[in-house]
């Protein structure tokens, strides 16, 4: 199907674990005459879940893209993992879709990922719709879960249609006041859809009520429909059953006429990056038409490293066509790639095309220069244009890894550059201090996973052990330092003198350095030599050996030499200077706070806070969902963390589950502080 840009549907799906989002995708691409049967979780036969390690654990664990065509439309699908600890991929998926469609279990109802899905989605400025699966299946209750959904999200939740004869089939409740449901007759709910799509627009409104409902025009009703979904001021709510395909057709129908194509949607948030600074700091926002003859501009959103075709860029296009043998510029580069090969993805499979259309998804192969949120272009006007950033949740779990054989490392090396490609929540670091290769994630089956792959695809096992926490350091108070470095060696010597104050800075304030010198006690071009210095400092710590944050250094007055005073004179002497002011600063160290949520059968709960407790932990709250579980919220010290996954696994027998963010840093206990700079001196006096 040739198909331009009005055509195009752009949907993910995400929701929590075991809603059957994967299920869905699969109907839908069935329904749409995409694949002849459709695939199955339990036979490892899912166009999304293609992945050997998905099969086995019988979930996703990536983002997987296919399309189908249906009526006049050609719809790209975005199949999300439902488990927090794989956020990453599922949080990609949000830039390149106009609408996310929210699945949830008709028996177990809103569950807490369900909330955080539709937060993300919302503060993005996508349309948002619900879908409730699983409405032939013993235990579902159609009339709770829509209860729980409008008392959770909001009056706005409202049902385009509902279950009829025991969830076999559905009932229209937009574009018909007459049929009954599962519910009751559904005159009462199209009646709710039409309040709610009218008082958007005032024309409207006044057309409706001079003429009433047959008075409004298709057109009338479409344009404020889309209005709607944009504002957030109507969340559809969808009913099916993704086994059965009762409800599939009409969910299809749904896209085809009352999802936004991508000229609809609320813009992109397109930034124009300052090129002097080469960073974000005063972006101003820019405008991406959908026009087919503008520029091109593209975002890749997803990076896959295949073992056949190499590197695999997946993007969205906002602007112009990409056609094969286009030239195309990666973010600020400056020499261009030709696309020489164009795919549309199918899961595991690329079918090649001529070109990609604004809002199509597409694939190129074998460029090297790509990464996760590269901009794509085909003229040096784009430059310095990137989408607004995602907000990822911060890694913080953590492992050592060592190549388990000799003459491995590079291999390993080359691996874990490819994984962390891959995946924006999963990230490499090189500890210089202890010159360890360490590996962050979301959680510790996020990392597990990961070394899983790293022995399967790539063919490297390793050895892990717990990593050192990210402690750093700071002050409390304002202190002054000073420093006078005289070296004699015969010939010119060296000679530098500073004085300095220091005082803390909000949580969260990183490092700033001032210079207030008057009368060129220290001439201007040894200032830099100072900050060095000090930066020297901040970087190696002064306390327990961990970087410094959130300080200011004030520079006021020293001394130089006019033949003595060199570059290296003011590196020592900013540096023993600022020593100097951290001793009589009350120097603290700080821990990483992480927030906290542990999902636990309600049976456990006393088993949970007690051990919380005992970690150092403020617990916030509990929820309770369906299915006897809950939800406990806290925040702890990362340190209190270790080994928790085994202990959960142990309280709980398998059945509990838990995922955390970064929060903050805060001052660790006195008992903590002395046994971290106790172990730092043997380390220091050996250096």
């Amino acid at each position: 199907m040739s198909y331009s840009t009005e055509q195009i549907r752009n949907v993910a799906l995400a929701g929590h674990p075991g809603a059957g989002k994967t299920t869905l995708f699969e109907a839908l691409l069935h329904a749409g005459g995409a694949v002849q049967t459709a695939g199955t979780i339990e036979r490892g036969s899912t166009v999304s879940d293609f992945d050997p390690i998905e099969k086995q654990r019988g979930h996703s664990l990536d983002c997987a893209i296919a399309c189908t065509d249906h009526g006049g439309i050609h719809v790209n699908l975005i199949d999300t993992p439902g488990y927090p600890d794989f956020r990453g991929p599922t949080l990609s998926a949000l830039a390149a879709v106009e609408t996310l469609a929210v699945v949830v279990d008709a028996d177990t109802g809103v569950q807490y990922g369900t909330r955080r899905m539709m937060e993300h989605a919302k503060a993005r400025g996508l349309c948002r719709a619900i879908v409730v699966n699983k409405i032939d299946h013993d235990g579902a209750d159609a009339a709770r879960v829509l209860a729980d959904i409008r008392e959770t999200f909001g009056a706005e939740c409202l049902p385009l249609n509902l279950p009829a004869d025991g969830g076999k089939r559905v009932v229209d409740c937009f574009a018909s006041a007459s049929g009954d449901s599962d519910l009751g007759a559904v005159g009462d709910w199209h009646q709710k859809i039409i309040d709610q799509v009218v008082e958007i627009n005032e024309t409207v409104m006044e057309h409706y009520l001079d003429l009433g409902e047959g008075g409004l025009s298709g057109q009338e009703l479409h344009d404020a429909f889309e209005q709607c979904l944009r504002e957030g001021h109507l969340v559809p709510v969808l009913f099916c059953s993704a086994r059965s395909g009762a409800g599939i057709p009409q969910l299809l129908d749904v896209a085809e006429h009352l999802f936004p194509h991508p000229g609809e949607a609320n813009p992109p948030p397109f930034l124009k990056w300052n090129a002097a600074k080469g960073s974000g700091d005063d972006a101003q926002p820019i405008q991406a038409t959908p026009d087919p003859k503008a520029h091109v501009i593209a975002d890749v959103f997803k990076i896959v490293n295949d073992p056949f075709v190499g590197k695999l860029g997946v993007f969205r296009v906002y602007q112009g066509t990409v056609k094969k043998d286009t030239q195309l510029f990666v973010d600020d580069g400056k020499k261009p790639f030709k696309v020489g090969h164009l795919f549309k993805l199918k899961g595991k499979d690329h079918v090649e095309i001529e070109q990609a259309v604004p809002g199509d998804i597409a694939a190129v192969a074998k460029v090297d220069e790509l990464h996760f949120d590269a901009v794509l272009h085909d003229s040096h006007d784009e430059d310095h244009i990137h989408l607004a950033p995602l907000n990822f949740p911060r890694p913080m779990f953590g492992l050592a890894v060592e190549a388990a054989s000799k003459g491995q490392e590079q291999k390993l090396s080359n691996a874990l550059h490819k994984l962390a490609e891959e995946d924006p929540c999963f990230h490499v670091e090189h500890e210089a201090e202890t010159n360890e290769t360490v590996i962050r994630g979301l959680s510790d089956l996020h990392l597990r996973i990961n070394l899983e792959r790293l022995k399967d695809k790539y063919g490297v096992e390793v050895k892990s052990r717990p990593p050192r926490i990210a402690y750093r350091e700071t002050v409390a108070g304002r202190a002054e330092g000073h420093h006078r470095h005289k070296k004699q060696t015969g010939g010119a010597g060296q000679f530098g003198e500073v004085f300095l104050r220091i005082e803390p800075l909000p949580r969260g304030g990183g490092f700033e350095f001032v210079d207030e010198v008057k009368g060129g006690t220290i001439p201007g071009q040894f200032l830099p030599a100072v900050e060095k210095g000090v930066r020297q400092v901040l970087h190696d710590g002064a306390l327990a050996g961990y970087p410094i944050q959130d300080v200011r250094v004030v520079v006021y007055d020293g001394k130089y030499h006019s033949v003595d005073s060199k570059e290296v004179a003011f590196v020592a002497a900013g540096k023993k200077a600022f020593l100097d002011a951290i001793g009589k600063a009350r120097p603290q160290v700080l821990e990483p706070i992480v927030d906290l949520e542990v999902n636990v059968p309600e049976q456990h709960m006393g088993d949970i806070s007690g051990g919380l407790a005992s970690k150092r932990a403020r617990i916030n709250g509990t929820d309770s969902i369906r299915g006897g579980e809950i939800v406990v919220r806290a925040q702890v010290p990362l340190s209190e963390l270790e080994g928790y996954a085994a202990e959960l696994k142990s309280v709980t027998a398998g059945r509990g589950r838990y995922s955390l963010d970064f929060s903050h840093y805060e001052p660790v206990p006195p008992t903590v502080q002395q046994k971290l700079v106790e172990a730092y001196k043997p380390r220091h006096e050996e250096d």
